[in-house]
């Protein structure tokens, strides 16, 4: 039972990280129309600036954190100025190539600054003390990961719900032309999403820096994040967070209890996700809470 236990937080803490990445995927695709694939990339500087701002620069973690928003909001607002801004009117084939190309530059750039070596994690956040009946399968990293992803969620969802911003966003995501014929920027609104994506990508990277280390190949959960965005539905926002928490858990129960059955002795949970991916296509297209659209011919 333990070890049930501890699969099924530890894949709460993993679940929360996969939402917050998929809420970048969700805003910009609202806006937009297209998926960032640089998503994944946001997620891997995020791993790298923890590092560099807590080992290498010996700042306190919660200020580390501060610094590395910092760098996110400044990271998604050169994307957009100068890299999407220019794309406005253009199709949605442009955009989706554009992100491309931004993951690629972002990639070298991971490579040219830290060489795209692994950097083992080796303290830093302040973590909570749980009681001895509770430490046995909650990790301290996990909870902390857990109430810090939860914090930003709750703040985000606050933001859509009750600020002047989040109903420009909201609406803009239903019909750019209206929202232009009110006086609202839609150059603005895109900016903010995009200071909002890179900025949820990079207190994921933070928080899985905290969990496993950094190394490159963390861009790849970009990928991953795209099962959870088909699962919860594509255009929603608490469909993504649901999904999240659902893929979460059930790639870390299914790596515990199915990679000892496996030939090789592991690598379920790397593919766990796409295997959701191909089932949610294959069944429900538009996901668990995503607007089912219908296009007459």
């Amino acid at each position: 039972m333990t070890f049930f236990l501890t699969l099924v937080f530890s894949g709460v803490g993993l679940g929360m990280i996969y939402a917050l990445i998929a809420l970048g995927f969700v805003i910009i695709l609202k806006c937009s129309k297209a998926f960032n694939i640089a998503q994944g990339q946001f997620v891997m500087l995020g791993g790298y600036l923890g590092y560099t701002f807590i080992l290498v620069f010996h700042l306190p973690a919660w200020a580390a954190l501060l610094a590395a928003i910092a760098v996110g909001v400044v990271l998604g607002l050169l994307i957009e100025r100068l890299a999407l801004r220019p794309l406005i009117g253009q199709s949605v084939l442009s955009v989706i190539m554009m992100t491309i190309a931004l993951s690629t530059v972002l990639e070298g750039v991971g490579v040219l600054i830290w060489g795209g070596i692994y950097e083992p994690y080796k303290g830093g956040f302040p973590t909570l003390t749980l009681p001895p009946a509770y430490s046995s399968y909650i990790s301290p990293e996990t909870l902390d990961g857990v109430i810090l992803s939860a914090i930003v969620v709750i703040a985000l969802m606050a933001i859509f719900r009750y600020t002047k911003v989040g109903l420009a966003m909201r609406a803009t995501a239903e019909d750019e032309k209206v929202v232009q014929s009110v006086g609202i920027k839609v150059t603005t609104v895109y900016a903010i999403s995009w200071v909002i994506a890179c900025v949820l990508g990079v207190v994921s990277g933070m928080l899985l820096y905290s969990i496993s280390g950094v190394q490159q190949t963390m861009s790849d959960i970009g990928l991953k994040a795209f099962g959870v965005i088909l699962l919860g539905g594509v255009d929603s926002i608490g469909g993504a967070i649901i999904a999240g928490l659902i893929v979460g858990i059930l790639e870390n129960v299914a790596s515990g209890y199915l990679d000892p059955l496996l030939p090789t002795g592991g690598g379920l949970a790397s593919v766990f996700p796409f295997i959701i991916m191909i089932i949610v296509l294959i069944f429900k297209p538009h996901g668990l809470f995503g607007t089912a659209r219908i296009e007459r011919i």
